[in-house]
């Protein structure tokens, strides 16, 4: 598995902060949020480059699972990148028209603003699923009391009918999204983590060390749990029961590691090269090159 720091969290802050949420405070227009969302979806397509270059990587098997804003950067990037053999949108995924969440999101660069540019599409949500038939399977994947996203008014007639106009695009019901709902009481949580969507995920790239099998009788671990005896600090916010901190997650030993131990660049060789990575170092690019079209 691979994962990335978000532009603004960890080795992409100024301060090699995480929880910054520090893309969420950028100020801007239309076109500097689609600069934002560009670089979102560059990140994934780069992630699957280079796993694509590893010698132990079979490249006709990658896949991707994206939650929360996540969701939003992997339901455009999924749409664009045909590498991507599978994705799973979590905490997420439930694309609407115009006025509604996402178009009205809080967060304006990262969400917002970037989905209005799509107008141009019409149907975006479905435009957006129809290509992602057209790449490999999706999964959208969620829980109903999930209030973050407004998921709670959505519901699973909301994605039936999404899933028609799909297929009236696409010409087929071929590779349209399936979805998935957790139990009663679960809210906004990183869904890709438990039983069910795992066992989704090895039906599409074959888990060549687990089975069908033993993925069922595997052992689960609250998250919560988890953090408190292995150190790992969780976000306040996303503790509680409802959210991270009660997803039920495969496996109960999972060791937890040290914020410092997973760095991608030793701290001294960072600060050397730290304008090559950090949010504002980017911002200021970004800026430069808006100017330089004329916008």
């Amino acid at each position: 598995m691979l994962t990335y720091d978000q532009i603004g969290e960890g080795e992409r802050n100024r301060l090699h902060r995480s929880g910054t949420r520090a893309h969420d405070s950028i100020k801007g227009d239309a076109v500097l949020a689609r600069h934002l969302a560009g670089l979102m979806m560059t990140d994934v397509r780069q992630a699957v480059s280079y796993l694509s270059q590893r010698a132990e990587v079979d490249e006709r098997r990658i896949a991707a699972g994206g939650y929360s804003m996540g969701s939003f950067v992997l339901a455009l990037a999924g749409a664009v990148e045909p590498r991507l053999h599978a994705c799973i949108l979590v905490g997420g995924g439930n694309l609407d028209g115009p006025g509604g969440y996402w178009d009205s999101s809080n967060k304006q660069m990262c969400q917002a603003l970037p989905y209005q540019s799509l107008s141009f599409l019409g149907d975006r949500p479905a435009v957006i699923y129809a290509l992602h038939a057209s790449r490999g399977p999706t999964l959208i994947f969620n829980g109903l009391d999930d209030n973050v996203v407004s998921m709670s008014k959505y519901g699973a007639a909301f994605f039936q009918e999404l899933g028609q106009r799909v297929a009236r695009l696409h010409g087929s019901t071929a590779g349209v999204f399936e979805t998935g709902f957790a139990p009663a009481g679960a809210g906004h949580r990183p869904y890709f983590l438990t039983q069910a969507v795992v066992q989704w995920l090895d039906r599409q790239i074959d888990f060549p060390n687990w089975t069908e099998e033993a993925i069922r009788s595997m052992p689960e671990t609250k998250i919560g749990t988890w953090a408190e005896k292995t150190g790992v600090l969780l976000d306040k916010l996303y503790a509680t029961q409802e959210r991270e901190g009660g997803t039920p997650a495969l496996g109960n030993d999972i060791p937890g590691y040290a914020l410092e131990t997973l760095n991608a660049l030793p701290r001294d060789e960072w600060e050397s090269r730290k304008k090559d990575f950090i949010l504002e170092a980017w911002l200021e690019a970004a800026q430069e090159s808006i100017v330089g079209l004329g916008h």
